[in-house]
């Protein structure tokens, strides 16, 4: 079943259960719908629901990608530490293997990021597990 946008619908996270929001403030994901669904458009697995710090904005800026810097034209407002964000999954393990990754929400973190990254890593990053 499709969800629009070529999005397939009923998404789980990296825990099985179903996909729950990542940011709506600001709003995330591949297909700017708050969630970190993907699809076959999705090209850069937008999957990790991140929550930015200043030391990943810096690393992901010198990596070549500014999540830092307002770009109105595109409707991007920015991010700054505490924002919450859908990563592309090879960035996010790119940063983790840099000792520079960000915390992950594993209730919002879609399951087909664990082609690219182990539970482990992610678990090792988790704001949600209790």
């Amino acid at each position: 079943m499709d969800g629009g946008q070529g999005r397939p619908s009923g998404q789980t996270n990296v825990l099985g259960g179903n996909l729950a929001s990542c940011s709506h403030d600001p709003v995330t994901g591949f297909f700017r719908d708050g969630c970190c669904n993907t699809g076959p458009s999705d090209q850069g697995l937008h999957t990790v629901c991140a929550v930015m710090t200043d030391a990943f904005l810096a690393y992901s800026k010198e990596a070549g990608n500014d999540l830092s810097t307002p770009m109105p034209d595109y409707g991007f407002p920015g991010l700054k530490a505490g924002d919450q964000w859908c990563l592309c999954a090879a960035r996010w393990e790119q940063a983790r293997a840099a000792g520079c990754a960000p915390k992950v929400r594993l209730a919002a973190t879609n399951q087909v990021t664990l082609a690219v990254c182990t539970l482990e890593d992610l678990k090792a990053h988790a704001i949600d597990l209790n």
